[in-house]
């Protein structure tokens, strides 16, 4: 995503890097580039700000609930492969907690008389 204007720090980079500055797990310094982008991209504050909607919306619904030790550690792995560019982020999202299928139960006909 692009506006198409130049910017001092390049669309992809504040998007590659929105979570980090919406969890506050970046330097001052870039806290203030992403924030003179905002003001000058539009398309980047809109999904800057959907995402933020998102967060406290979990953050709303799920918040009190604690986090199984396992299950955080394979999607901060997943996170890390992908970061890395060794799995597209799309790519068997399953295999980080799979839902258990459950087989629906099939109706038998009931007996004609």
């Amino acid at each position: 995503m692009s506006c198409g204007e130049p910017h001092e720090t390049d669309c992809s980079e504040v998007l590659d890097h929105l979570y980090e500055f919406l969890d506050k797990e970046m330097p001052d310094s870039d806290c203030t580039k992403f924030e003179v982008h905002f003001e000058e991209c539009s398309p980047c504050l809109e999904k800057y700000g959907l995402e933020q909607a998102v967060k406290k919306l979990v953050k709303r619904c799920c918040g009190s609930d604690d986090v199984p030790t396992d299950l955080r550690s394979k999607v901060m792995g997943r996170i890390d492969l992908i970061r890395s560019g060794h799995l597209v982020p799309e790519q068997d999202i399953t295999a980080v907690a799979p839902v258990p299928h459950t087989p629906t139960p099939t109706a038998t006909p009931a007996p004609q008389e």
